[in-house]
């Protein structure tokens, strides 16, 4: 609830100057709740709060092998949960309407920067050579932290007051992993007001 509290008074500057609001639900990575405003004609400020998908199991592997809670410990296995994203972006948009020959509604094309704050809680299980059928478990939470480019494009309607959308990304680690890249995708919907 905090989070959800902070992203909205990092917002309130923005909604002072904004025309367009919009609201609604992105699903692919991250899923979640997404609120855009233009605050002119072509820059619009989007916040993203919801899930984010798990990397993959060498990563986790890896990061138990490069921080052993013994030195004798052996990766045995991992399982996530308590995925949380946080995003806050920047994007330009430009009209492709008529570039596609589109007689109702309207078709646009953006592509922009953001930051992205992720965390995964990892429960590891691991053995030591002394005692191999024993098992033991610890609990991790990773957080990273980075910048994302993205494009895609977004339709709205002509006589409803709601757009969809595609898009996709490229995450940067920064903090935990630097250079990790992540691929990031989504399609979605937000109603207008």
């Amino acid at each position: 609830m905090k989070k959800v509290l902070l992203l909205a008074f990092l917002l309130l500057p923005a909604l002072a100057y904004s025309q367009e609001h919009q609201v609604g639900v992105r699903l692919g990575e991250p899923l979640g709740i997404t609120y855009k405003t233009f605050i002119d004609e072509r820059i619009s400020l989007e916040g993203i709060i919801g899930a984010a998908g798990a990397n993959h199991a060498g990563y986790y592997r890896r990061a138990f092998n490069n921080n052993r809670p013994t030195g004798d410990a052996v990766y045995a296995s991992h399982s996530t949960y308590s995925a949380f994203s946080l995003n806050a972006r920047a994007a330009y948009h430009e009209d492709i309407t008529n570039q596609f020959n589109i007689t109702e509604g309207m078709l646009w094309a953006y592509g922009g920067v953001g930051a992205q704050l992720r965390s995964v809680q990892v429960d590891y299980l691991y053995s030591r050579p002394m005692s191999p059928t024993f098992f033991n478990s610890e609990n991790r939470t990773n957080i990273d932290f980075g910048p994302e480019a993205f494009v895609g494009t977004e339709y709205y309607f002509q006589d409803l007051p709601i757009s969809v959308f595609v898009e996709a990304g490229l995450f940067l680690e920064l903090i935990d992993r630097p250079g990790h890249l992540r691929l990031q995708g989504a399609i979605g919907a937000r109603y207008i007001f």
